[in-house]
């Protein structure tokens, strides 16, 4: 029951955080599939940037809603069992998403 990381972890996620993940990334491959529809249709440049913007907007919201449930729960059990090193795990990952 651990936050997946590089294929070592596995976590079961309760179904309303899975259905509002897929949900969203669902809604996120929508959005993909459609840029690359503009882009086959020959679509004007700043509508295409519009909509990718759109994505990295839905993109950091996803990221968001997983840091929040990883931090509540595996974060949370960790300290609780005395394993600190999730603290650098998570300043690790931290530090990839504010680039």
């Amino acid at each position: 029951m651990e936050e997946a990381c590089c294929c070592h972890k596995t976590k079961k996620r309760d179904p309303e955080e899975y259905k509002d993940l897929i949900h969203r990334l669902n809604r996120i491959e929508g959005q993909i599939r459609g840029i690359k529809g503009m882009i086959e249709r020959d679509a004007y440049c700043t509508d295409i940037l519009t909509q990718v913007a759109a994505v990295s907007a839905a993109l950091n919201s996803f990221n968001k809603v997983l840091l929040e449930n990883h931090m509540k729960t595996c974060v949370v059990r960790d300290i609780k069992e005395g394993k600190e090193e999730t603290v650098d795990e998570l300043m690790k990952i931290l530090q990839k998403l504010m680039k």
